[in-house]
């Protein structure tokens, strides 16, 4: 034991780092005030955790923050949550890492909670004003992932094998096919590919073609058919607590490279079983990217969409809990994991791939967007506008002012 500048006692880190003993209170109320201040996604979170527990209060050395950083980046789950929980675990042990999750997570889900209910209880959607300030949204949004997308692929499209893993199951996303088809193999494709055999991750990267075929088929003979379940218009099902909590589960455990990667298979529940429309799903995505939280909180409007306030818990808790797990009980395990070459290989391809599934996603929603929101011209203009602005300007609360213009348009042109 020894003492820091300020007088208080702490204790010695593993790493050289130095500890403040904190009670389960002052270790919750820390990462509440993270929370409330967690604007601008998760780039600027992991700085303010950086700047404040490893600059300033030094908790751990530069290098070891470094090295847990590497472990939530090739994980799936949002970085700086994981980060938080990892963080209260130092002081106070898994209780600690419980405590400093929930508080990080709180504010952003208490204004999605109150959001969703705004949204779905009080009918501010029958109103021409919402509905023409969402419309003007929904082109913003698709900017916003547009804008993550790129990032997001800047970092993991690192070589050419990455690239074609990305673009093959991008398409074969586009034509139908199960994602847990297409993760596995560009997983193992990769695995080869960076073993120096072209042959096999060749054929395997054929194989996810074939494949794709196959449903492209399927889906062109629905159509031929006249049963093609293409995304509903009117939300027409009401799922279980218990399908919200897998759906959310799942989710959480297949959002490699960053919260914006949780898009396509949220979406492919919600809106592929008729819980909620295109729209409706990217009015939840416009609504998370204004509040202070990860963006994957949008499941909790999802949830109350699909089973009301309860619902919203549900969904939420399962989103969240394999964040919660592999720091508060597998942080080593996965650290030494994740260390094996072969593994970080593996992730690294299904990474590429669900990069592509987002790209795939992406299009979708820009189809329906256009067909959803008055003319063309204007839809166009607000996306071009919302992207310039995403890679012109690098504040925190940039995401929130899009938004908030585009909503102001919509409010002109669409009353």
């Amino acid at each position: 034991m020894n003492t820091n500048v300020a007088g208080e006692v702490v204790s010695s880190a593993e790493d050289g780092g130095v500890l403040p003993q904190l009670s389960y209170a002052q270790i919750f109320a820390k990462f509440l005030r993270f929370g409330f201040l967690a604007w601008g996604g998760p780039i600027a979170q992991i700085a303010m955790i950086r700047r404040e527990l490893v600059e300033e209060e030094r908790w751990v050395s530069g290098p070891r923050f470094n090295r847990i950083l590497a472990v939530y980046q090739v994980l799936p789950g949002p970085e700086a949550h994981e980060l938080c929980v990892f963080f209260g675990t130092l002081p106070k042990g898994k209780l600690g890492g419980l405590l400093a999750g929930l508080g990080f997570m709180l504010p952003g889900f208490v204004l999605m909670f109150a959001l969703s209910w705004l949204y779905l209880s009080t009918g501010i959607m029958q109103t021409v004003a919402a509905t023409a300030a969402f419309l003007g949204v929904q082109p913003a949004v698709i900017a916003l992932i547009v804008r993550a997308v790129h990032r997001i692929g800047g970092h993991i499209l690192l070589d050419r094998w990455l690239w074609g893993i990305a673009a093959v199951a991008g398409l074969a996303a586009l034509v139908g096919t199960p994602f847990w088809i297409t993760l596995p193999i560009a997983g193992l494709a990769y695995v080869f590919a960076a073993r120096h055999q072209p042959l096999p991750a060749s054929l395997l990267l054929a194989v996810l073609v074939g494949v794709g075929l196959y449903f492209a088929w399927i889906m062109f003979a629905g159509y031929v058919g006249g049963s093609a379940s293409a995304a509903q218009s009117v939300a027409s099902q009401k799922p279980s607590l218990l399908e919200l909590f897998f759906s959310g589960l799942k989710a959480g455990l297949l959002t490699f490279g960053g919260a914006y990667t949780v898009i396509p298979f949220l979406r492919a529940d919600a809106v592929g079983n008729g819980w909620m429309t295109d729209a409706q799903f990217l009015d939840g995505l416009a609504l998370s990217g204004i509040l202070p939280a990860p963006l994957i909180i949008f499941s909790t409007f999802i949830g109350y969409f699909g089973g009301g306030p309860l619902g919203a818990i549900v969904m939420t808790v399962g989103i969240f809990l394999p964040a919660f797990s592999f720091s508060l009980f597998f942080h080593d395990q996965l650290e030494r994991l994740v260390d094996n070459e072969k593994i970080r290989t593996f992730l690294e391809g299904i990474s590429a791939a669900v990069v592509g599934l987002i790209a795939a996603t992406t299009l979708e929603l820009g189809y329906k967007t256009l067909v959803n929101v008055p003319g063309v011209v204007i839809p166009l203009a607000i996306f071009a506008v919302s992207l310039a602005a995403l890679y012109v300007f690098k504040a925190k609360t940039t995401i929130l002012w899009v938004v908030l213009a585009a909503a102001a348009t919509g409010l002109i042109l669409f009353r």
